[in-house]
Parts: structure tokens; sequence; C-alpha cells
């Protein structure tokens, strides 16, 4: 994949100004800045959303003693 490099940037700056004009493109650094800041926060939140996940999974899968919470006198013979 080959990169842009300096002359490509200014190629494209150059062509989004004669689309857009000059008016138009701080709008449109908003909006894609907006979209990207959204689109990291999103990110986090899912993979907060696993680590939260896999701390609790060990703990819920550990075997419990069940019989600390049955009576004495309930219990099964042995």
């Amino acid at each position: 994949m080959p990169n842009i490099g300096a002359p490509g940037v200014i190629l494209l700056v150059i062509l989004a100004l004669l689309l857009f004009g000059p008016n138009k493109l701080p709008e449109l650094g908003r909006a894609v800045g907006r979209t990207f800041r959204e689109f990291k926060e999103g990110a986090r939140d899912i993979i907060g959303d696993s680590e939260t996940q896999k701390k609790e999974a060990p703990a819920a899968a550990a075997p419990q003693n069940v019989s600390a919470s049955v009576p004495q006198d309930r219990k099964l013979p042995e």
C-alpha cells in the first residue's frame, strides 16, 4: 500500500478547498472531529465492558462451598 506523502496531502487540501469552499471546510472539520470522538468513546465503552466481564467471570465460576450454607441437621449422609 503506497504512502500518500506531502504532495498528496497538499493535493487533497486543494481539492477539498475547490469542492467545498473555504467557508464550509471548518464546519466539515468539526463534524469529522465529533465523529472520531464519538467513535473513540464507543470503543472505550466496549473495551471497558469486556474487561469488566472478564473480571466478573472468574468470581462467578469459582466453586462455592455448598455444605457451609446447609444447616447441620439437614446435611445428607456421606
